[in-house]
C-alpha cells in the first residue's frame, strides 16, 4: 500500500474520530437540557422540575411559562426554529389544535399501572400524540365560615348557583381568560344542551360578584372571603383544603373529568430528555408528586392512590359520578366563538346582566308572597325570562366550522381590538343582549311593582 494511501487512510480516520466525537457531544449537548412550554404555574411546576433534575443531575430544565393559547400561539410561530421540547397544559383543546398543525411528535410511555381510560373516555391521544398525566373535574368551592355568616346554604347543583339567596356572592372567571373555566363552560354546554347550558350560565352570572382576571383568581377570593362560592376546577378547592382555608368544594351530576396532558414538540431539540420527563411524570413517584399540598391533583397511575391524602376522591373507584362525557372536538371546534358569547353576555355586560337577573329574581318574590295568582304579573315575568335567556346564535351556527373560523382575535379585555366580520358580529350580538337585558328588567320591574 502506498504511502499516499497510509496517509489518506490516516486523515479519513481522523475525520471519522472527529465526527465521533462531535457527535457524542452533541448528544450530551442534548441530554443537558430540555425546554418545557407550560401553562402550569410555578407551585406545580417547581415541585417536578426539582425531584426531575434530582434524578437526572445531568439534565437542566427550563420551564417557560405562559398561558394556554399564548403557549400554543409561541409553538405556532416559533416552529420553523423550534427551541422548545415539551407542551404541558390542562386543556385538551390545546393539544388537538398542535396535533392539526403537525407540532407534535408521537410518544406513548412504556411506564407500568397508567389508566388509559376512565368511563370509556380515552385519557390519552388515541393516535399517541399526547398523554394524559393527571384527571381535573368541575364543580365549586365555598368558604363554610362566609357562608355561616351569611346564612347560606351548601349548594348542591348548578342550578343551585342560580338561586335569589346567591346573590353576590359568587365569584367566576371569563373562559376567554382561562382555559380551566372554558372547559368548566364547556361540560355546562355538554352537559345540559346549549340553550339550558346557556340559561344557567347566564343565571349563575347573574348573581356573580365579580369575573376575575385570572382562573386563580377565585379560589383566591373565596379563601378571603371576597366572596363565598367560587366555580373552579377541582384541584383549586383539593389544594385550599389541604393548605388549611376554611373551604369545601363539591362536584355537580353535570361535570366532566377530563385530562390534563403532556406532549413532545415535533423536532424538539431535546427529544429524549423530553421523554424521560414524561416518562418520570407517569411513574409512581411522579405521580405522587401529585399529591403536594400545593398541587392535588388526581392521578392517572392508579397505584398512588393507596397513598392519597384524606378528602381527596377517586375516580377510577366511582366516587365521582361525571355524567358527561366530554367532546374535544366539539370544544376546540367552537372555542373562540363560545369565549366571545360569554364576554358579549356576560363579562363585558356584567352590570346589565345583573341588573335584569336582580329584577326578575324580586318580582318572582313578590309574586309568591302574593299567591301567585296574578296573571298578568305571571306573563311579564315569563316574558322578561325569554329576553334574559335568548341567544343571538344557535347551536348549529356556533358548531360550524365556517362560522368558527371567523372569531380569530381572543379579546382579553373590552379594549381589545376586533376587527372584520368577527366585529360585525360581536356588535351585532351586543345590540340585542343590551336590548333584552333592558327590557328584561323593565318587565320584571313592572311586575314586582303590581303588588
Amino acid at each position: 500500500m502506498s504511502k499516499m494511501v497510509h496517509k489518506t487512510l490516516r486523515h479519513l480516520g481522523t475525520g471519522v474520530a472527529i465526527a465521533a466525537m462531535l457527535a457524542t457531544a452533541t448528544a450530551h449537548a442534548a441530554d443537558d437540557k430540555l425546554v418545557i412550554v407550560t401553562s402550569f404555574p410555578s407551585d406545580l411546576t417547581d415541585v417536578f422540575k426539582n425531584a426531575f433534575m434530582k434524578e437526572n443531575p445531568s439534565i437542566s430544565v427550563e420551564v417557560v411559562n405562559k398561558s394556554t393559547s399564548s403557549g400554543v400561539k409561541y409553538l405556532i410561530e416559533t416552529a420553523q426554529n423550534n427551541q422548545s421540547d415539551i407542551f404541558w397544559a390542562s386543556a385538551p383543546d390545546a393539544f388537538e389544535v398542535l396535533k392539526e398543525n403537525s407540532l407534535l411528535a408521537k410518544y406513548e410511555s412504556s411506564v407500568g399501572g397508567v389508566a388509559s381510560e376512565l368511563n370509556g373516555y380515552p385519557i390519552n391521544d388515541p393516535d399517541g400524540y399526547y398523554s394524559g398525566f393527571a384527571l381535573s373535574g368541575y364543580g365549586f368551592m365555598w368558604n363554610e365560615r362566609y357562608m355561616d355568616a351569611y346564612k347560606l346554604p351548601e349548594p348542591a347543583e348548578w342550578e343551585d348557583l342560580a338561586k335569589p339567596v346567591y346573590n353576590g356572592h359568587v365569584g367566576i372567571s371569563a373562559p376567554s381568560r382561562s382555559g380551566t373555566t372554558h372547559l368548566t363552560i364547556e361540560t355546562i354546554l355538554q352537559g345540559e344542551g346549549w340553550e339550558k347550558g346557556w340559561q344557567t350560565i347566564r343565571d349563575i352570572s347573574g348573581n356573580a360578584k365579580t369575573i376575575t382576571e385570572r382562573s386563580f383568581g377565585v379560589p383566591d377570593g373565596v379563601n378571603s372571603g371576597s366572596f363565598g362560592i367560587g366555580i373552579v376546577i377541582d384541584f383549586f378547592g383539593f389544594s385550599s383544603m389541604a393548605s388549611g382555608f376554611p373551604v369545601d368544594f363539591r362536584y355537580p351530576s353535570v361535570t366532566a373529568l377530563v385530562p390534563a396532558n403532556i406532549g413532545v414538540i415535533n423536532n424538539a431539540p431535546n427529544s429524549e430528555p423530553a421523554k424521560k420527563f414524561i416518562d418520570f411524570l407517569m411513574s409512581e413517584t411522579g405521580q405522587g408528586l401529585l399529591f403536594d399540598p400545593k398541587i392535588m391533583r388526581l392521578p392517572v397511575n392508579k397505584s398512588v392512590y393507596a397513598n392519597a391524602p384524606k378528602g381527596l376522591p377517586n375516580p377510577f373507584d366511582g366516587s365521582i359520578k361525571s355524567e358527561v362525557k366530554f367532546d374535544t372536538a366539539v370544544s376546540q371546534g367552537r372555542y373562540n366563538v363560545v369565549n366571545s358569547l360569554f364576554d358579549v353576555m356576560v363579562t363585558y355586560r356584567l352590570e346589565d346582566l345583573r341588573a335584569a337577573v336582580v329584577a326578575i329574581q324580586e318580582a318572582e318574590v313578590a309574586l309568591a308572597e302574593n299567591g301567585s295568582a296574578n296573571a298578568e304579573a305571571t306573563k311579564l315575568i315569563a316574558e322578561a325570562k325569554a329576553l334574559l335567556h335568548t341567544l343571538p346564535v344557535d347551536e348549529a351556527k356556533a358548531n360550524d366550522p365556517e362560522f368558527a373560523a371567523i372569531f380569530k382575535t381572543k379579546r382579553k379585555k373590552q379594549t381589545d381590538k376586533v376587527e372584520g366580520r368577527q366585529a360585525e358580529i360581536e356588535q351585532e350580538w351586543d345590540n340585542q343582549i343590551v336590548q333584552n337585558y333592558q327590557k328584561a328588567a323593565e318587565l320584571a320591574n313592572t311586575a314586582r311593582f303590581m303588588f
